[in-house]
C-alpha cells in the first residue's frame, strides 16, 4: 500500500517522472509530475516527486502517519531547485510572521481587508515605492490580480478611528510585554511630512517646515516611542499647526486609550518647553525632561548660568528654579482664562567644546549681518522679527533713533556658548540619568528617518484625508514590524557587515516553487537561514 514513483521511457528518449498507486498488480498513475529530457531535469524532477508522494501519502492514508495540525513553518523540508516558476516566500515567511505575533491579525477586518492590509505594510517594508507597485508585484510573483481602484477603495474605507485604536493597542500592548509590563520613560516628537500637490485644504497646510520645504503643503506626525526606540502611539495634525500644541491633546488621547494606572516620564525637545504644556504636565501628575533654550532664559537665569565654570568636556553643573508661570485654560463656552502656577524644576546643564564652537559660528555670523544691515538703514521692527539676533541690539520701542549693539549682551551671550540645558520636575533622578534619558531621544528620531528614508513615508502623493491617514497607518504598523525584527536579529545577536537595505533584498530572494498546490521550499543560503532562525525564536 502507497504511493510510488516510475520513470516512464518515452519514444522520443524523454522519460516522465509519474506517482503511481499500485493494486492488484496493476497501477494507477496518480500525478504526473513532468517530462526530463536531460540527466539534470530528471534529478530535478525526482526529488519534487519525492516530496510530493509524502505529501501525498499523508492525504490518502493518513491513519499510516503522524497528523500535526500545528504551524510547521519551523520545520521546513527543502529541495534544490533553480530560478523557474519561483514565488516569493520571504515577505510572509520573515514580516508576515512578526505582523501576526504583533496582533495585527487580529484586527476586526474581514479575511480579504485583513490580508490586503497585511500586503501593504509588508511590501511597504520590502517594495517601499508607490502603493499601485503592489499591483504588479502580486500580479507577478503571487499570481493574484488585483487593480487600482481596489486599492483605492481600500485606503479610504480602511482607516477609521476605531480600527486605529485598536491597531494602536495591539503595537501597544506588545511593547509593553517587552517592556515587562512597566511603561517607565516614553518620547514624543513631531516631525513634517510634506506633500507633492500644491493645493491645501483642512489638514494639508503649508507651515514651517523641518525638511526645508518651502510652500509645500504639510501635515504634522507626532510619535511616541520608548527608550529603545520602539513605537506606542502616533497622532496625525495640520500643517500650520505649532509642533509645541500638539503635546497636550496626543497625551490626553493616549492616557485615554491605554488608561495608563503609572504615567511616565515625559521626554520631549525644546520645541514642548511652553508654558502651556508644562503646566499641564504638572496639573496632571506628569514627571517630565524638556530640552532648555539656555539663551533664551530670562536674564537673571541668564547671568547665574554665565557665572558657572565649565572646565572640561562633559562637565555637569544643577541648578534649582522655583518660578511662576502663567498659561490660558479653556472653560465654559471656549473661553480661555489666565491661569498662574508655582513651578519647581532642576535644571540640568553640560558643556561641549564642539558645540561651543557651532554657537560661536552662529552668533559670528549674525553680528556680520546686523552690521551690514545697520549701515545702510535705520531698523524697525519688522527687521527684526523672528531674527536671532535681534537679542543683540539695545531697542528704542517708539523706534526714533538708530538701533545699536549692545557689547553686554554680546559678551553675556559668549558665556553661554557650548551650555546644553534640560529641566525636569522629578527630583529623584540625578544628573547623569537625565541626560541619560534624553540622549536616548535619538530612538524616536531614528524611528523618523527609516520611517521617512526605508519605508519611504514621504513624500506623499495622496490628497484625500482618508488615504493620507490610512497611509501614516500603514507605515506606523510597518515600523512597529521592522523594529520588532531589528529586535529579534539583536536578541540571538544575529549580525552582517552589509547595509539593512542589502539584507531586506536577500530575505526579498527566499523562495518556493508551487507544485499542484503545495509550496515546496528552496533551500536557503547561510544568511537566510540565520535570518529565519532568529526570527522563529
Amino acid at each position: 500500500m502507497g504511493l510510488h514513483i516510475r520513470e516512464k521511457k518515452n519514444k522520443s528518449g524523454s522519460i516522465s517522472i509519474q506517482i503511481v498507486d499500485r493494486k492488484n498488480r496493476g497501477y494507477k498513475v496518480i500525478e504526473t509530475i513532468g517530462c526530463a529530457k536531460s540527466k539534470k531535469e530528471k534529478e530535478l524532477l525526482l526529488s519534487i516527486a519525492n516530496k510530493r508522494v509524502k505529501q501525498l501519502n499523508k492525504k490518502l492514508y493518513p491513519t499510516l502517519f503522524d497528523i500535526d495540525e500545528t504551524d510547521n513553518s519551523d520545520n521546513l523540508e527543502f529541495i534544490n531547485l533553480s530560478n523557474k516558476d519561483l514565488i516569493p516566500i520571504g515577505d510572509e515567511l520573515i514580516f508576515g510572521r512578526v505582523f501576526k505575533e504583533l496582533g495585527c491579525n487580529s484586527i476586526n477586518l474581514d479575511s480579504k481587508k485583513s490580508k490586503f492590509f497585511k500586503s501593504l505594510v509588508i511590501s511597504r517594508i520590502l517594495y517601499p515605492g508607490s502603493k499601485l507597485y503592489l499591483i504588479d508585484y502580486l500580479e507577478y510573483f503571487k499570481k493574484e490580480s488585483i487593480d487600482k481602484n481596489q486599492i483605492y477603495r481600500f485606503l479610504d474605507n480602511i482607516y477609521q478611528e476605531d480600527i486605529k485604536n485598536e491597531i494602536e493597542k495591539c503595537i501597544f500592548n506588545h511593547t509593553l510585554k517587552l517592556m515587562g509590563n512597566t511603561l517607565t520613560v516614553t518620547f514624543y516628537d513631531v516631525t513634517t511630512l510634506y506633500f507633492e500637490s500644491e493645493s491645501e485644504d483642512d489638514l494639508r497646510r503649508v507651515g514651517f517646515s523641518k525638511e526645508g520645504k518651502i510652500n509645500r503643503p504639510q501635515i504634522l506626525l507626532g510619535l511616541f516611542t520608548t527608550l529603545e526606540g520602539y513605537p506606542l502611539s502616533y497622532e496625525v495634525y495640520e500643517g500650520n499647526k505649532y509642533e509645541g500644541h500638539t503635546l497636550i491633546d496626543i497625551l490626553e488621547k493616549f492616557q485615554h486609550k491605554f488608561n495608563l494606572s503609572c504615567k511616565p516620564i515625559v521626554v520631549a525637545d525644546k520645541g514642548m518647553l511652553n508654558s502651556a504644556n508644562i503646566a499641564y504636565l504638572e496639573n496632571n501628575g506628569y514627571k517630565y525632561i524638556l530640552a532648555y533654550k539656555i539663551k533664551a532664559v530670562d536674564e537673571a537665569l541668564k547671568a547665574k548660568i554665565a557665572d558657572l565654570t565649565f572646565i572640561t568636556d562633559g562637565a555637569i553643573k544643577t541648578l534649582d528654579i522655583e518660578k511662576e508661570i502663567s498659561y490660558k485654560e479653556k472653560v465654559d463656552n471656549n473661553k480661555e482664562i489666565t491661569k498662574k502656577l508655582n513651578i519647581k524644576q532642576k535644571l540640568i546643564l553640560t558643556y561641549s567644546s564642539k558645540r561651543a564652537k557651532k554657537d560661536k559660528k552662529t552668533r559670528e555670523r549674525a553680528i556680520e549681518k546686523i552690521e551690514a544691515t545697520l549701515t545702510k538703514k535705520n531698523i524697525t521692527k519688522s527687521d527684526l522679527k523672528l531674527s536671532y539676533y535681534a537679542k543683540y541690539l539695545d531697542i528704542d520701542e517708539k523706534c526714533t533713533v538708530k538701533y545699536k549693539l549692545n557689547p553686554n549682551k554680546v559678551e553675556l551671550d559668549e558665556k553661554l556658548d557650548g551650555i546644553k540645558g534640560f529641566a525636569t520636575n522629578d527630583f529623584t533622578l540625578n544628573a547623569n540619568d537625565v541626560i541619560a534619558h534624553y540622549q536616548n531621544q535619538y530612538a524616536v528620531e531614528r524611528a523618523f528617518r527609516i520611517s521617512k528614508t526605508d519605508l519611504r513615508i514621504r513624500p506623499i502623493y495622496h490628497r484625500l484625508e482618508n488615504r493620507i491617514k490610512a497611509h501614516i497607518l500603514i507605515s506606523f504598523v510597518s515600523y512597529a514590524i521592522y523594529k520588532e525584527f531589528e529586535r529579534k536579529l539583536k536578541k540571538s545577536k544575529t549580525k552582517f557587515d552589509f547595509s539593512e537595505k542589502l539584507l531586506r533584498d536577500i530575505i526579498k530572494h527566499m523562495y518556493a516553487i508551487n507544485i499542484n498546490g503545495e509550496l515546496l521550499y528552496l533551500k536557503f543560503d547561510d544568511i537566510q537561514q540565520m535570518v529565519f532562525e532568529a526570527i522563529k525564536n
